[in-house]
């Protein structure tokens, strides 16, 4: 059996937004996976009973060979023991795809992934999918500040009930959405459906050299299941909003000085780490031929060499996605940081 680190696709949203009709589409989609779904404890599990065979201890087996756990106790005890109960040839799954509960903040979800040694050798975080509903969207942003963060730490945005409401509130709402999270394209959702492969293999968490190659505009692009390709002639809306989860992008045409970019980054993490929910970036440092690439949640952040500039003028791009950050005085920051000529 392979060791490679399993891939986990965590799937979230607000109460109600359609994440488990969009696990259920999931499941029943023919992608030759078996994955493991694990259920928050906070309420019954809903996937459709016609895909459950049999119970066994905590796991569910399922008649397209998933499984389904649903926690009691710890998620990282959980994911141990799953994992344990794998490599003793007793649980057959290469994916797990974990459903929250409506109220659950990601962050502390996806800082298990990077808290344990064993956990991050066993588990990758490939991607954090948050489900968005359209009709009742805009309200829940300015009431709930769980929905906000979901936002702010998504991979992915896809949008649900979207023939609920008309074209201008839709577009109202992507704006906002990017507004929120400038790096995490938009998808349309048709009755929980949407290509799959927007869903798997999306490496959100990995220190890949193209990690800011394709950040999403404002207005945000909508796509339609089998379009991704295909970017929405939106208009721009004008209203504002009042939010308090923000992207900031950061960006430099050339290299930045290694010991100020790292003092900048370190009092960024020190200072903002709890309101910092996901930073990312590319950075061009002053002598380096290569590129420094970076991922972080809150406090915790990888750095890794990526490949050289070659050709290519060297550029840093940084996005930073939290609450209530001081813009001005992050923009001066950075822009300290820029190497002298």
């Amino acid at each position: 059996m392979t060791t490679s680190p399993i891939p986990v696709t965590l799937l979230t949203g607000f109460l109600g937004a359609g994440k488990t009709t969009l696990l259920n589409h999931i499941l029943r989609a023919n992608h030759g996976f078996q994955i493991a779904v694990i259920e928050n404890e906070f309420g019954p599990v809903n996937i459709d009973s016609q895909l459950l065979i049999q119970e066994a201890s905590e796991v569910v087996e399922m008649t397209n060979g998933c499984l389904c756990c649903t926690i009691r106790g710890d998620l990282a005890h959980h994911l141990r023991s799953l994992h344990e109960r794998r490599l003793a040839g007793e649980l057959k799954f290469d994916r797990v795809v974990i459903e929250t509960t409506g109220l659950a903040d990601p962050s502390p979800i996806a800082q298990t992934f990077f808290a344990a040694q064993e956990l991050a050798a066993a588990y990758v975080l490939d991607a954090v999918i948050t489900v968005v509903d359209s009709l009742h969207g805009p309200k829940q942003l300015d009431e709930h500040a769980v929905v906000r963060k979901q936002v702010g730490f998504a991979d992915r945005l896809l949008l649900s009930k979207t023939d609920l409401v008309n074209a201008e509130a839709v577009d109202e709402l992507c704006e906002r959405l990017a507004r929120m999270n400038l790096n995490a394209p938009q998808y349309r959702l048709d009755h929980g459906a949407v290509a799959l492969d927007m869903l798997f293999n999306v490496r959100g968490f990995h220190l890949d050299e193209d990690l800011l190659d394709k950040p999403v505009p404002i207005p945000s692009r909508l796509y339609t299941p089998g379009q991704a390709n295909k970017q929405a002639a939106f208009q721009p809306i004008t209203k504002s909003f009042n939010d308090d989860i923000i992207a900031l992008h950061l960006s430099h045409d050339g290299p930045v000085d290694m010991q100020r970019i790292s003092a900048f980054m370190t009092a960024l993490m020190e200072t903002h780490g709890d309101d910092l929910l996901r930073h990312k970036g590319v950075i061009a440092i002053a002598g380096e031929p290569r590129r420094l690439v970076f991922q972080g949640v809150h406090q915790i952040a990888g750095f890794d060499y990526g490949r050289e500039w070659g050709e290519q003028i060297p550029r840093t791009d940084i996005i930073l996605i939290g609450r209530a950050l001081p813009v001005t005085g992050l923009q001066n920051g950075f822009a300290a940081c820029i190497a002298l000529a």
